[in-house]
């Protein structure tokens, strides 16, 4: 009988596909991304020290990304993604609730998701603003998503109902006030207490979207 031939590659590693490796590696780059930018900052991050946080060479970090802006792109789109998610459940759940309430949990969903991590808040409200191109352009993307959102908290809070387009521009403003105060906490020191910055972006918030009556 002939010799079997050999089996085919199956990108398999001590049992592990390619595919696993690849994911394991790019959540360790994250997450050193997710230390390094959020304390030292993106300018004094390197791709070689983010490597080195991360037990990963400079090849591999070049399999996952293109460049540091592509990591802090995706750290961006991971804070962002998870306080979106975050502000939405809470403002279904807070159906059929008064204005001042549903502005008071859209808030503190937020805050308990972003800033109550100093490094996501410094990620999105801090270090993404001197990046490159791209990760303005994520930026844009998520203003435009969160204006949405914001704009519908007021249709749906029982709030006055302006026009469409002066709803939409009140939340860009909302969210460009918002980030400033944050990207303020983030860098101040020391740091005013949490709770006066949620009750504050809660009274803007209600500033916002809300009539006098209905609203603190």
């Amino acid at each position: 009988m002939g010799t079997p031939p050999l089996p085919g590659p199956t990108g398999r590693y001590h049992g592990r596909a390619a595919a696993e490796r690849r994911a394991e590696r790019r959540e360790r780059l994250l997450s050193a991304g997710l230390e390094l930018f959020g304390t030292l900052g993106y300018a004094a991050t390197s791709v070689e020290r983010l490597c080195a946080a991360a037990g990963l060479s400079t090849r591999q970090f070049y399999q996952e990304f293109a460049n540091r802006d592509a990591v802090l792109a995706a750290l961006y789109e991971q804070v962002n993604g998870h306080a979106f998610a975050a502000v939405s459940a809470a403002l279904d759940e807070a159906a059929g609730a008064a204005a001042a309430e549903r502005v008071r949990r859209v808030v503190r969903a937020y805050v308990t998701v972003t800033v109550t991590d100093p490094r996501r808040a410094r990620i999105a409200c801090v270090e993404c603003a001197g990046a490159g191109p791209a990760v303005q352009e994520h930026r844009r993307e998520w203003s435009r998503r969160w204006a949405a959102l914001l704009a519908a908290v007021g249709e749906t809070a029982g709030a006055r109902r302006p026009a469409p387009r002066d709803a939409h521009l009140a939340a860009v403003g909302f969210a460009g006030a918002a980030n400033a105060l944050l990207h303020e906490w983030c860098t101040a020191d020391p740091r005013p207490p949490l709770e006066s910055v949620t009750g504050l972006l809660t009274r803007m918030l209600a500033s916002v979207l809300c009539t006098a009556p209905a609203c603190p």
